[in-house]
């Protein structure tokens, strides 16, 4: 599968609006997100690549800013190589989780140590709303727990409640190169109980959890709240992020709708994950 590599450059160049302008791209179909010296780089399936988007993006940006872009079609290549030049180095959450991969000389004291080879799926945790999720499972009893991974990507995520305890997990995501990598970082780190399945929200229904967790965007979270609602136990917790604290409030009147009770957020660089109960 090859993907389209968009430059932006940005004048002014800073995190809020890299933050707006990655949200807005990942509402088009954007997948993952570097921020750059000059602005961002961005990278979608070449299947789902349309120039017009991208210019109705720049035109309703929200902020005063000069935004150009440029794009190359890259083809599939050693991304494990691509991050290890250039992106992802170890990364430590509280002295408790680590996250690195197998091309890093680094070793981690940490009580829960995730390896992962990002790949395509680039879910590394060093995106805010990823450390958020995972800050947010660190903080949450997971022992015997029956657990939903929604839009997993490297199955970071799952990983870590498998880590805690989980017992069974399920990782879903749309893409096929997340379901590749999500299995060989199952294998990475020698998880046996979760199972990983290609789609969306449709694919729910049979099974029941106690936790679910989504890491996605705004609109597909409010989009899909009614199907998560339907399959997580009574008194069990949802936890979602992909969306900025002033999507708070539409994120909250959504799961009230379905008798969900708000039990507060954390946020980083004004990036927001949400908690609920049932």
């Amino acid at each position: 599968m090859n993907y389209i590599e968009v430059t932006f450059t940005c004048e002014p160049n800073n995190e809020i609006i890299s933050s707006i302008l990655s949200a807005s791209l990942a509402d088009i179909g954007f997948e993952s997100f570097v921020e750059t010296d000059n602005g961002l780089t961005a990278y979608i399936q070449e299947t789902q690549f349309d120039e017009s988007n991208i210019n109705q993006v720049i035109s309703d940006f929200p902020m005063e800013a000069a935004i150009t872009f440029e794009y190359t079609t890259i083809e599939s290549k050693d991304w494990n190589e691509e991050w290890e030049k250039n992106y992802f180095q170890p990364l430590i959450i509280d002295n408790t989780c680590s996250v690195q991969s197998t091309f890093h000389d680094f070793e981690s004291d940490c009580q829960y140590k995730i390896v992962v080879d990002p790949k395509m799926a680039f879910g590394t945790g060093h995106h805010q709303t990823t450390e958020l999720m995972i800050r947010q499972i660190l903080q949450t009893g997971c022992e015997g727990k029956a657990v939903l991974d929604m839009g997993c990507g490297t199955a970071i995520l799952a990983i870590l409640a498998s880590m805690k305890g989980a017992n069974p997990i399920t990782a879903i995501d749309i893409d096929q190169w997340a379901y590749d990598n999500a299995i060989e970082n199952l294998n990475l780190n020698h998880i046996t109980n979760i199972g990983v399945q290609i789609g969306g929200a449709e694919l729910l229904g049979k099974e029941r959890y106690d936790i679910i967790l989504a890491n996605i965007n705004r609109n597909i979270l409010l989009n899909d709240i009614h199907a998560y609602v339907s399959v997580l136990n009574d008194g069990g917790l949802l936890f979602m992020s992909g969306f900025y604290t002033e999507d708070i409030p539409a994120i909250q009147a959504e799961c009230e709708k379905y008798n969900l009770h708000y039990e507060g957020n954390i946020s980083k660089d004004n990036w927001a994950s949400v908690k609920f109960s049932k």
